[in-house]
C-alpha cells in the first residue's frame, strides 16, 4: 500500500513539484523484450500468438482458437446480467454522441490567387482497439476506442483482447462487442496483439490504426509499430489531480482520490488547496476510508491560482475543480486530459458514462495531445484544383522557389503548361 505525501506550495516551487508527481514508466528491459516479441510474430505469425497465448495462462490454445466465432459474442451478450447490458448500451450512447459532434466537415478553400482546395476527412481501412485483461475485463475502454471508429465510418474495427484459462477473452468484452456491432474479435493479448495487428498474421490482417489502454509492454509495442500504423499514444499510469476550496466535501474528495489510486500502484492522485483545514480534513478522511493502493499527494497551495499553476505544469491526465468559481477556472486550463466541474465532477463520471472519452493523454503528454476521437481514425487529404488563371498567377513564385532549392525540373514542369498558352 502506498503512504499519503504531504507537501506545502509556494510561489515558484510548481515546476520542481510536478516533476515529483509522475513516476518514471520507461523501462529499457520493456522495450527489449517488445522488440523480440514483435521480431518473432513478424517470423512466425500465429505460431508466435499460440506461444505467448499458453505461455501467460491459456494453457489449451490453439490457431484455431485465435478469431473468436460471432456464435460465442452473442451467447456471451444473451448471457450477461440485464442491467450491464443497459449500462452498456447507455455508455456506448453517450460516447457516440459526443463523437457525432466531434466529426469534422469537408473544407473548400478558394485562396488569393484563385486555385481551389478541398480538404476532406477520410477514414482509415480498418481499426485495432485493443481491449487489456489482465487484471478484469474493461468493457469502457471497447466502448470508448470501437465507438469513435465507427462514428469516423471506419468500415473494419477489429476488437484485441487476451485470452483466459477458457481460451477466449472475457464474456463481458464479447458481450460489448457484439452489442456493439462489432463480430472481428481475437484471442490475443499484449506486446503480441499489438505485433498482429499491425504487421498481419495469417489469421488476423493488419490494421491501419492501433488504439486502446494496456500494460507498459503494450504501449511500447504501440510506440515500436509506429512507422506501419498510427496510434492514438503512449498510456501510461493513470493520473488524477483535484483541485478543491472550502466549500467541497472532504469524504467525497479522499473517495476520488481512492478511486483514481486503485488503478494501480503507479498511478498519481494529488490534491491541491489554498484551505489548510480541508487538507487536514481529506487526509482524516483518507485515513478513515483505508489506505490508497497507489500514490497521493495532498498540498497545501499558497492560494487557488497556485494550485491552478500547479496543475498547468502536472498536465495531468483528469482535473478535477470543485471551488466556487470552478467554471470560470476550468475554462483558463490549457494543460489537462479533461475537466471536470462543480460538486458532481467525479473522474469515474468520464470513465464511463460522461460521454467525453477516456483514452486521454498521460505522462505530461496533455501539453500536447488530445483525447481519443473519430479523428483520431481520421486522415486529412487535401484536392488541389488548379484554374489556368491561378496557374499563371502563381508560376512565377513557383519557378523562383524551385530554383533556389536546386530543383529546375520542377520549375521547368510549370513552364511547360504556362508558357506560349493562347
Amino acid at each position: 500500500m502506498s503512504e499519503v505525501r504531504h507537501v506545502r506550495l509556494r510561489a515558484g516551487g510548481t515546476s520542481v513539484l510536478a516533476q515529483t508527481l509522475r513516476p518514471p514508466w520507461e523501462d529499457p528491459d520493456v522495450a527489449d523484450s517488445v522488440r523480440d516479441t514483435i521480431h518473432r510474430v513478424r517470423e512466425r505469425g500465429d505460431a508466435a500468438l499460440v506461444d505467448d497465448a499458453v505461455r501467460f495462462g491459456a494453457p489449451d490454445f490453439t490457431p484455431e482458437r485465435i478469431r473468436v466465432p460471432k456464435i460465442d459474442l452473442e451467447t456471451a451478450a444473451r448471457g450477461i446480467d440485464p442491467a450491464l447490458r443497459e449500462a452498456i448500451t447507455t455508455a456506448a450512447t453517450q460516447v457516440r454522441s459526443v463523437a457525432e459532434a466531434l466529426v469534422p466537415t469537408n473544407k473548400s478553400v478558394a485562396p488569393p490567387a484563385g486555385q481551389m482546395i478541398t480538404v476532406r476527412s477520410v477514414p482509415v481501412d480498418a481499426a485495432g482497439c485493443y481491449v487489456p485483461g489482465g487484471r478484469a475485463a474493461y468493457p469502457s475502454s471497447l466502448i470508448m476506442t470501437a465507438v469513435p471508429a465507427q462514428v469516423a465510418g471506419v468500415d473494419r474495427v477489429v476488437v484485441a483482447s487476451p485470452p483466459g484459462a477458457n481460451n477466449r477473452p472475457s464474456d463481458v468484452i464479447l458481450a460489448t462487442a457484439y452489442l456493439l456491432g462489432v463480430t472481428e474479435v481475437y484471442a490475443v493479448g499484449g506486446a503480441g496483439a499489438v505485433a498482429a495487428l499491425a504487421y498481419g498474421t495469417a489469421s488476423i490482417r493488419p490494421v491501419a490504426v492501433i488504439t486502446g489502454p494496456g500494460s507498459p509492454w503494450v504501449q511500447e509495442a504501440k510506440r515500436q509499430v509506429t512507422s506501419v500504423v498510427g496510434i492514438d499514444g503512449f498510456a501510461g499510469p493513470s493520473e488524477v489531480m483535484i483541485i478543491a476550496d472550502a466549500t467541497a466535501d472532504p469524504r467525497v474528495l479522499a473517495l476520488d482520490l481512492l478511486a483514481q489510486a486503485e488503478h494501480g500502484p503507479d498511478s498519481s492522485a494529488v490534491f491541491a488547496s489554498d484551505d489548510p483545514e480541508l487538507v487536514g480534513a481529506v487526509d482524516e478522511a483518507l485515513g478513515e476510508l483505508g489506505p490508497p493502493v497507489g500514490a497521493v499527494t495532498l498540498v497545501e497551495a499558497g492560494s487557488m491560482h497556485l494550485a491552478l499553476e500547479l496543475a498547468e505544469a502536472f498536465a495531468p491526465e483528469h482535473l478535477q475543480i470543485w471551488a466556487r468559481n470552478a467554471r470560470e477556472m476550468a475554462m483558463r486550463v490549457r494543460r489537462a486530459g479533461a475537466v471536470f466541474v462543480g460538486r458532481n465532477c467525479a473522474t469515474a463520471f468520464g470513465d464511463y458514462v460522461a460521454g467525453s472519452n477516456h483514452v486521454l493523454p498521460t505522462g505530461g503528454a496533455a501539453r500536447f495531445a488530445s483525447a481519443l476521437g473519430p479523428s483520431t481514425y481520421l486522415r486529412r487529404m487535401s484536392i488541389v484544383d488548379i484554374g489556368d488563371d491561378a496557374a499563371e498567377v502563381l508560376a512565377p513564385s513557383l519557378v523562383a522557389l524551385a530554383e533556389a532549392e536546386g530543383f529546375p525540373l520542377h520549375a521547368e514542369s510549370v513552364r511547360a503548361r504556362v508558357e506560349g498558352r493562347p
